[in-house]
């Protein structure tokens, strides 16, 4: 029983009127807020401002003696696979330094596996009658694109607490040969916050599939962005599918998108070294090499895993009190009223609240009508489609404090309008 169903239809009428008022006035103060995406905050970029500055005209060589200025080396300099293999828990030799962003190295091997032969296919994925994507929701939705842009067809995965629903994932891939792959972000989800148990990663990496070019995209986006002391542990995914003997079952992705410089950071790519040696065929016939120089420009300015610790460290002081506000707000506006439930990340970007059935697209919509920009509702499901409508995305990290407190007060109040106009439609009032 909800508070909104204790009440009787007089009780009910009066607690709308007060609502649609609150809300004009909201309204009337023309507000122009945008929590739509997960970007840093001008803050959180100046903490970067030096890689501006950290190479002169004489710092061009890598520790290999490449001249980072011309071309070639396609998986990237040495010093910077030194530097961020630790992201991943791998050797540097797994690894592949791409552009800036790893969405695009997603977006490639996708298409690479569409249009060539991966390791352990018989043919490329695009002459297949059907190619089938697992996908855990909600999710992030930039994943769903690549399927829905190449004619990839998705299947929804419910969560667990833990991760993805496994029995459901194992009884689908056992069956059917046309599942190639699952999209995870398995530590602080998009949007969930779900950090995967060991038991998930090791299910997934042992599981049998149908398909011999089954493959795991391993969105591992998250991995150093800890909103406490005490950071969630993630299995190696790698060392899994290894020691449960398909050591290609796996391309874990990362970049420093969110440490650096979204715009000009480094992405990176590993996997087993049959894996990498394919890609980087592959690569090469697209590109001469990346911006060394950038992943020189890298290299100099964090040094080591010391140093991107310490940068994080100061990430987490921007960004903590941005949750810490957001969920303030919901518990204080909506904690006793059983409208809406809601994750308490320990790292990542997002926040995800599960308004009552039916309510998130109207809740989105009344938002947007009085000034607040949030993700689309649906946009966490494949095909843009929430079976329940009831999940909405919260992105606190780019605003600043008052901002954000003026999103979230509207955005509450926008909850509780929708849901009493929810009830009053099914008493027919």
């Amino acid at each position: 029983m909800t508070e909104l169903k204790k009440m009787n239809n007089t009780e009910l009428q009066k607690y709308h009127s007060s609502l649609s008022r609150s809300y004009e006035e909201m309204q009337a103060q023309k507000l122009k807020l945008d929590m739509s995406r997960g970007k840093p905050c001008t803050q959180q970029l100046d903490l970067s401002a030096d890689l501006m500055n950290c190479l002169n005209k004489a710092d061009y060589i890598a520790v290999n003696g490449a001249d980072c200025r011309n071309y070639g080396g396609v998986d990237g300099i040495p010093d910077a696979k030194k530097l961020l293999a630790w992201f991943l828990e791998v050797r540097p030799e797994e690894v592949i330094i791409g552009g800036n962003s790893s969405l695009t190295m997603m977006y490639d091997l996708i298409t690479k596996a569409m249009l060539h032969k991966i390791p352990g296919s018989e043919t490329p994925w695009s002459k297949l009658p059907q190619v089938k994507f697992l996908c855990p929701s909600p999710g992030y939705d930039r994943h769903f694109a690549i399927c829905e842009n190449l004619g990839i067809e998705m299947i929804t995965i419910n969560y667990q607490a833990d991760g993805p629903d496994m029995d459901e994932v194992e009884k689908l891939v056992a069956t059917d040969s046309a599942i190639k792959g699952i999209w995870c972000v398995p530590k602080y989800s998009n949007p969930t916050g779900i950090t995967y148990s060991d038991i998930v990663v090791k299910r997934l990496a042992a599981m049998y599939t149908k398909a011999p070019d089954f493959r795991i995209i391993w969105d591992n986006a998250y991995t150093v962005h800890h909103l406490t002391d005490s950071p969630d542990p993630l299995l190696n995914i790698l060392e899994a599918c290894r020691q449960a003997g398909n050591p290609d079952r796996v391309f874990e992705f990362c970049s420093t998108s969110k440490i650096s410089f979204p715009g000009a950071g480094l992405a990176m790519l590993a996997s087993s070294e049959n894996n990498v040696n394919w890609l980087k065929r592959q690569i090469s016939v697209q590109t001469i090499g990346p911006d060394k120089l950038n992943q020189l420009r890298h290299v100099r300015f964090f040094k080591d895993q010391a140093g991107i610790e310490s940068h994080m460290r100061q990430h987490a002081a921007i960004i903590k009190p941005k949750f810490d506000l957001v969920l303030e707000i919901l518990e204080s506006k909506l904690g006793d009223k059983n409208l809406a439930s809601w994750s308490k990340p320990q790292g990542g970007y997002f926040i995800s609240l599960d308004t009552l059935p039916g309510c998130a697209q109207k809740i989105v919509a009344k938002a947007a009508a009085a000034g607040i920009i949030l993700t689309p509702a649906g946009a966490t499901f494949p095909y843009g489609k929430d079976p329940e409508d009831k999940n909405i995305r919260i992105s606190p990290t780019f605003p600043p404090l008052s901002e954000l407190q003026q999103a979230m007060e509207l955005f509450t109040l926008c909850v509780e309008l929708v849901s009493v106009e929810q009830e009053l439609t099914k008493r027919g009032l």
